[in-house]
């Protein structure tokens, strides 16, 4: 929990922003789990579901990045408080940007797709879940202030990128040898590139908790400062 203030005015805004962003991240998990369920089922009608939810998503980053500015001028925060501020900019970009892979994965969500898809179903169905457990875990963070458990989301990505590597040689060599289901094996190899997305994203925001409660930046641990 953030810590409180004298000025409640301040306290209640943080609150605010807090909570807007708590709702930003909810939705981003609930967009991405509709737009796998409509690819895994072929449902290209849960596509306006999901674009909706895009919508909001974009109407939340508005919001918030308006509500920040707010505070930023009006309190002129610092230390943690500044910190959470510049946190919660990096975190809503993040999360419009999941909205948008979910949109995208959704768009291939058609009800025939030849045999690519059943192929590399259990890869890509254990990609999928790392990315979520992934995102899920970084809001997870998010919420508590918990470094540790940002940083074991760190830990996660890797394994998504494996997967993702797999699912890609398959299809290549799918394609190369089945000229007539070329659309749908690129369709696989894409889906796959969106959810390395959504994972890279989440551990953008693991990143960005970590700033947040210890004020380390993680992000290029190998650009120290004044080198090169």
């Amino acid at each position: 929990m953030l810590r409180a203030h004298t000025n409640r005015d301040f306290e209640t805004e943080l609150r605010e922003l807090r909570a807007h962003a708590l709702a930003m991240g909810a939705r981003c998990e609930r967009s991405v789990k509709l737009a796998l369920d409509a690819f895994w089922a072929g449902d290209a009608l849960a596509l306006a579901e999901v674009q909706a939810l895009d919508e909001l998503i974009d109407r939340d980053e508005v919001h918030i990045h308006a509500l920040v500015l707010r505070v930023l001028a009006l309190r002129q925060p610092v230390a943690v408080d500044l910190r959470f501020l510049a946190a919660a900019l990096r975190l809503i970009t993040d999360l419009e940007r999941i909205g948008d892979e979910a949109v995208n994965v959704a768009e291939r969500a058609l009800d025939k797709e030849g045999d690519a898809k059943s192929l590399v179903r259990t890869e890509l169905e254990a990609m999928a879940q790392g990315a979520q457990d992934m995102l899920r875990g970084a809001l997870r963070a998010f919420v508590e202030r918990d470094r540790i458990g940002a940083e074991s989301v760190l830990g996660c990505d890797d394994a998504v990128d494996r997967h993702c590597g797999v699912v890609i040689a398959r299809m290549t060599e799918y394609i190369a040898t089945h000229s007539g289901d070329v659309a749908a094996g690129l369709r696989v190899v894409r889906v796959a590139k969106y959810l390395e997305r959504i994972a890279d994203h989440a551990t953008n925001i693991a990143e960005e908790v970590i700033f947040m409660v210890c004020g380390d930046d993680v992000r290029h641990p190998r650009a120290a400062p004044g080198v090169g």
